[in-house]
């Protein structure tokens, strides 16, 4: 029997740096630990700017935390394409991967209804003999 090849770690030895950094934001900014770290890090930003005993960098209505949040949500968008992208790709190989295995299955089945087939002549043909010899005596 033939060793199964395991095509998921030859696919992510093939990835590219960016490609992996990609799949890492994408799992980190898609957890719950990054969205209550974001949350806490607004409201921090929020609280420090508006009590009085700190310095205030970021006035209401806080422009700069704004700039950031865009720029994030522009990084967001693409890392999300990125990762979509790779996604497909790995869908892509996964099809390819269970074509090869049922073409592999199809030809190891119809081998062994060759086989059979073979099998099921030569016991007629065993039987068609044995009731001749018993016909002869």
């Amino acid at each position: 029997m033939r060793n199964p090849r395991n095509w998921h770690k030859d696919h992510e030895q093939k990835l590219t740096v960016g490609e992996r950094a990609a799949d890492r934001l994408r799992n980190g900014m898609g957890s719950w630990k990054f969205v209550f770290s974001f949350l806490a890090f607004m409201g921090l930003w929020a609280l420090l700017n508006t009590i009085s005993l700190f310095a205030h960098w970021d006035e209401y209505p806080f422009i700069l935390l704004n700039l950031f949040l865009s720029m994030l949500a522009g990084l967001q968008g693409a890392i999300l394409l990125i990762a979509a992208k790779r996604a497909d790709s790995l869908s892509s190989a996964m099809a390819e991967h269970d074509f090869e295995t049922n073409v592999a299955a199809k030809e190891e089945v119809e081998a062994l209804m060759t086989i059979n087939k073979q099998q099921l002549d030569a016991i007629a043909e065993l039987k068609k003999m044995l009731e001749d010899q018993a016909k002869k005596n």
